[in-house]
């Protein structure tokens, strides 16, 4: 009897004991299928919504997003908006025709200044025995300047009101280069302000623009408060975070990119209306420092040479750039401008980083600028005493 019992206990045990391992054994292919859907939603995601400073990056791949992301197939292109397509293709058309070529090119020089130019005796003889090579344009916004020279009598065009980091800076300077484009034989244009220098003579100027292939606009990216940090969503769908841009203002250009700027109405209706003080969250946008720099990155990144020829001085750290007394202008710091072979970018991050990039003409390393700034009034006798010497080393 005994013997009977155990043998149905041991037979009740063998039905009872597997039991977990069978039930285990049901449970191991949920999770599988759970554990796949997670991993498969998970992708989805980093594809639909790529992370950027995440650290669900490094889950995968210890070089972070990028090296995660180049698991993942290529984002579907942007699709473009009416107005893009209108505008782009208008752009497009306008850099692919051929240039006409002018029997007598000429470069335009745009003066931007409030009123009087202070070197304009100097510039005066930058021009002289030039003539039929150039052309003078004055934007004075807020006083008629009283001319010194025949090159800039009567030349102001219709000025308007301009206020420093606003959009009318920008508007100034569409002004000028409407007023040029109406003489064909203007094929290159200059932008220089009240307190700008010649540092060459004109024959290495007009060679070193006519000549060139790019346009030279200044444009770099700075990821800190000054840069990208000035970015607003509202730009958006149009432009992009990742391609705003920062640089000086102080532009020179071939005339297909100058009759581009005149055809935009997208691009730049953007930036007047969300680039600009005060706005929000207390941030500070200045359309002068931004519009073009990102308008060619996106439009025509080849054609633009990302640094100035007009030189400044930042190296204070202060909101304006150093500005050159009288007794600052000797022989040897003009030579020194002059002998520079490469830009130098700094960003506005609390750890700056500086950028620095050879300066190539035409693929060769040149001197990069040809005009220099921020010289005050005071300076013009010890300029016209050194002058022509300085503009020839």
């Amino acid at each position: 009897m005994k013997s009977g019992q155990a043998w149905r206990l041991g037979m009740k045990d063998m039905q009872i004991l597997p039991a977990p391992r069978q039930r285990g054994h049901l449970k191991k292919p949920t999770w599988i299928i759970v554990l796949v859907s997670l991993v498969s939603m998970f992708l989805i995601c980093a594809y639909v919504y790529p992370p950027q400073n995440s650290a669900a990056c490094y889950v995968f791949s210890s070089n972070g997003c990028k090296g995660f992301q180049k698991w993942l197939p290529p984002a579907p292109a942007r699709e473009l908006t009416d107005d893009e397509i209108a505008s782009r293709v208008v752009i497009r058309d306008i850099l692919n025709t051929p240039r006409i070529v002018s029997r007598t090119p000429k470069i335009a020089f745009l003066f931007l200044t409030p009123g009087a130019l202070p070197f304009e005796r100097l510039w005066d003889k930058f021009f002289q025995g030039h003539e039929g090579r150039f052309s003078v344009y004055v934007h004075a916004s807020k006083d008629k300047p009283v001319h010194f020279s025949r090159y800039f009598i009567n030349r102001e065009i219709r000025s308007d009101k301009v206020v420093w980091g606003k959009i009318s800076m920008v508007d100034a300077e569409r002004r000028l280069l409407a007023n040029a484009l109406q003489d064909p034989d203007n094929q290159h244009f200059v932008l220089l302000s009240d307190s700008c220098i010649p540092l060459r003579e004109f024959d290495f100027v007009y060679n070193y623009l006519m000549y060139t292939n790019v346009s030279f606009v200044d444009c770099f990216e700075d990821p800190g408060p000054h840069g990208s940090g000035r970015y607003s969503d509202h730009m958006l769908p149009e432009v992009e975070k990742k391609d705003f841009r920062k640089g000086a203002q102080w532009f020179t250009m071939k005339r297909q990119h100058a009759i581009i700027i005149m055809a935009d109405g997208l691009y730049y209706s953007k930036f007047r209306d969300y680039c600009k003080p005060g706005m929000e969250f207390g941030k500070n946008c200045y359309s002068d420092e931004h519009y073009l720099p990102t308008f060619f990155h996106m439009l025509d990144p080849a054609g633009i040479a990302n640094w100035s020829v007009t030189h400044v001085d930042w190296s204070e750290g202060k909101w304006h750039p150093k500005s050159y007394r009288a007794q600052d202008i000797t022989h040897e710091l003009l030579k020194n401008i002059t002998s520079i072979t490469e830009s130098v970018h700094v960003t506005s991050e609390e750890v700056k980083q500086t950028q620095t990039r050879p300066c190539l003409w035409n693929g060769n390393e040149r001197p990069c600028y040809l005009f220099a700034r921020k010289f005050l009034p005071e300076a013009l006798e010890n300029l016209l005493h050194l002058f022509p010497n300085y503009t020839s080393i």
